[in-house]
């Protein structure tokens, strides 16, 4: 059998391909993109189709070893069926029913609850049962025991943020179950805020790096909102921000992953819209709006959650006042000395309205 009629650059390069090689002169602005193209595409899950699933799931799906956590995981179209919500964010909606457990275990992805509804829920963080409410933000760090329990009569749902795509990437990815179903509790409740009072800081003025994690374990919403509403009286924009910080450091709340809320006002100064290098997971505590990403317009209102991928424009715009969360992977960007954001001149021209589909022109 003869061999067919190759150049020699095409016998050279069939050569380099079975050897496992690849030529990066043919490959070069694949890699060095002149900015970040991320495969996550803006998107947004709405509160009224999580909320029912939500709830049939505790009607139909026990907490319990094995699937230990009942967590609808956002999955962004982009992704292609990988449970997560950007290329480096773990974001979901978690519910706990009624008198429920469910198992501590500890894992090298860290983690962060945003409350969204419900009382009488206490996540325990090695031995450290913080008490659960609206706006509270609860910390997990990496590989400490936790787990949640429900003491009361009605469920209660949150917002689930972990690093985990991150590590997955880094091969760090280690899992450890706690040998009983539960941790013994030390008495009282919240000892870490015994020792520690919150911290806070505007948005994009947070520089420290901290390896460790912040020893302050749940920030309650009423300092949390009395901070915004500080900040709000500082200025007219439409938009205050600011940043959870380590108490002790000044760093970000988790060394892998930052924390803010948002409050956003009707009626005043507009704020430009923003590039930032990294994602962000937002979550509309309370209140109704739009964003506009990339020219899109997304309408929110309570109990939604959204996407901004790493380095799409985003500008936020509410109908009442309304308060954000927002789950960021900028500690990383920081650390590594990546970490890029630009203001752009003006409004973006909006060129379509979120619809949940996914349109041929945003295939990754």
């Amino acid at each position: 059998m003869t061999e067919p009629d190759m150049s020699d650059l095409e016998k050279l390069y069939a050569r380099v391909d079975a050897a496992g090689l690849r030529p990066l002169w043919t490959i070069t602005e694949q890699l060095l993109t002149p900015t970040p193209r991320p495969k996550a595409v803006p998107w947004l899950w709405p509160a009224a189709t999580m909320r029912p699933l939500a709830e049939e799931a505790i009607r139909l799906v026990p907490v319990e070893r094995g699937g230990e956590r009942r967590v609808l995981s956002l999955a962004n179209p982009g992704l292609g069926g990988r449970p997560y919500a950007a290329g480096t964010l773990w974001g979901a909606l978690q519910a706990l029913g009624p008198y429920e457990s469910a198992p501590a275990h500890r894992h090298s992805p860290g983690a962060i609850r945003f409350v969204l509804e419900g009382e009488g829920v206490w996540t325990t963080v090695n031995g450290d049962a913080c008490d659960m409410a609206p706006g509270d933000l609860v910390l997990t760090p990496a590989w400490a025991w936790h787990d949640h329990t429900n003491g009361g009569d009605a469920p209660m749902f949150w917002f689930d943020g972990l690093d985990l795509p991150m590590i997955e990437a880094l091969d760090g990815v280690f899992f450890e179950p706690y040998p009983e179903q539960r941790q013994l509790v030390d008495d009282p409740h919240n000892a870490s805020e015994g020792t520690h009072r919150p911290a806070y800081a505007r948005a994009g003025a947070v520089t420290t790096l901290d390896p460790a994690p912040s020893p302050l374990l749940v920030y309650r919403w009423a300092d949390t909102d009395a901070e915004l509403s500080r900040l709000a009286g500082t200025c007219d924009d439409a938009v205050v921000e600011l940043e959870y910080t380590n108490p002790e450091s000044g760093a970000s709340v988790l060394p892998t992953l930052s924390c803010g809320m948002l409050r956003v006002l009707p009626g005043r100064r507009p704020v430009r819209p923003v590039r930032r290098g990294g994602n962000t997971v937002f979550v509309v505590f309370r209140g109704e709006g739009h964003t506009v990403m990339d020219g899109r317009r997304f309408d929110w209102r309570a109990g939604d959650m959204f996407v901004a991928p790493s380095w799409v424009a985003v500008e936020h715009h509410a109908a009442v006042p309304s308060d954000l969360f927002a789950l960021g992977d900028a500690p990383v960007h920081r650390a590594l000395g990546i970490y890029r954001e630009e203001s752009l001149p003006g409004p973006q021209t909006v060129t379509g309205t979120f619809t949940g589909t996914f349109t041929p022109e945003e295939t990754p």
